[in-house]
């Protein structure tokens, strides 16, 4: 039986407040906020009191926007889109992972539960989690709000002794075989420019990295994943026999300032003019002439969407 908190929460005549609209359709109170004041949707009703209620017939258009959101499209795409356009962009993509939980099931998790599934090594746990805010967030968002602050806190909790470098292991491990799953599946279907994605010599964290890739896979670019420290003339050279359209560096906060400045003139310098330098991370340098810097992950979705229109 429901609890008397949850009978309250639900409005008389089919319609819901933003917390039962929330809990029946698994998507956050902020999100579904963010949507209304950007979207247009969820439309809110008014009560005497002055309160939102939300229509019962929103929920089933709400789940299958977050199943359009778990499998890689974009927000503004989406939630603005008619029943008919949203019907056929879940068409024309694959579900997200196998064994993945139904819309309808899914929640987002908190920080505290993350982090415990790290303390613990609870590798399917972990998983799961992610690959439930995956399906909710959205690409952009999940790696915003939920991977990037909780790989930060990992390490800060290992830097200060809180927790121990195996648990830093451990993440980096399991992450590095999330991002790659997930972005096989978009890889497969694209059909845009060619963007190799690597670090430069000295830079041994690959998770910013293989962030990068996941969200130009899902903007539509054909990847071509190195990984870290490979020469920089070997790069240039690769980028050049495969006729690249660009080439994509992540920086570190643990490698700014080590000769970074140098590596990426030289990586410049070697790579024809046509082939676009793009350099993001938190240990990116200011912007300068012939790099393309991306201040944060949001950009860098929309400069590889950018590229795969003017490429077709």
């Amino acid at each position: 039986m429901a609890s008397g908190g949850r009978r309250q929460s639900r409005v008389p005549g089919g319609r819901l407040s933003i917390g039962a609209l929330s809990r029946a359709t698994r998507i956050p109170i902020e999100t579904l906020r963010t949507w209304e004041r950007r979207y247009g949707f969820p439309v809110p009703e008014r009560k005497p009191s002055g309160h939102r209620v939300y229509s019962l017939s929103s929920v089933p258009r709400l789940r299958r926007i977050a199943e359009a959101l778990g499998r890689g499209h974009r927000a503004a795409e989406v939630v603005a889109a008619s029943d008919v356009e949203l019907s056929e962009l879940l068409r024309a993509t694959t579900p997200n992972v196998p064994g993945l939980p139904l819309a309808e099931s899914r929640r987002t998790t908190g920080p505290e539960d993350l982090l415990r599934a790290v303390e613990t090594f609870d590798a399917n746990n972990l998983t799961w989690q992610l690959l439930t805010d995956w399906a909710v967030l959205g690409p952009v968002e999940f790696l915003k709000s939920r991977l990037g602050p909780l790989v930060r806190e990992v390490g800060e909790a290992w830097e200060t002794g809180r927790l121990e470098v195996r648990h830093e292991h451990f993440l980096s491990e399991r992450v590095g075989d999330l991002l790659r799953t997930l972005r096989l599946q978009f890889e497969e279907r694209a059909t845009g420019p060619l963007v190799v994605v690597t670090s430069l010599p000295g830079e041994s964290h690959g998770l910013g990295l293989q962030m990068a890739a996941l969200l130009l896979a899902v903007a539509g670019c054909r990847i071509l994943f190195l990984g870290t420290e490979v020469p920089i003339a070997q790069v240039a050279t690769l980028a050049k026999d495969l006729d690249a359209r660009a080439v994509a560096v992540s920086v570190s906060l643990a490698t700014r300032g080590k000769n970074t400045t140098a590596q990426l003139a030289r990586l410049r310098s070697l790579l024809p003019r046509r082939i676009t330098l793009l350099v993001g991370g938190e240990g990116a340098p200011r912007p300068r002439p012939g790099l393309e810097i991306m201040q944060d992950l949001g950009a860098l979705e929309a400069w590889g969407r950018q590229l795969v229109v003017a490429g077709s």
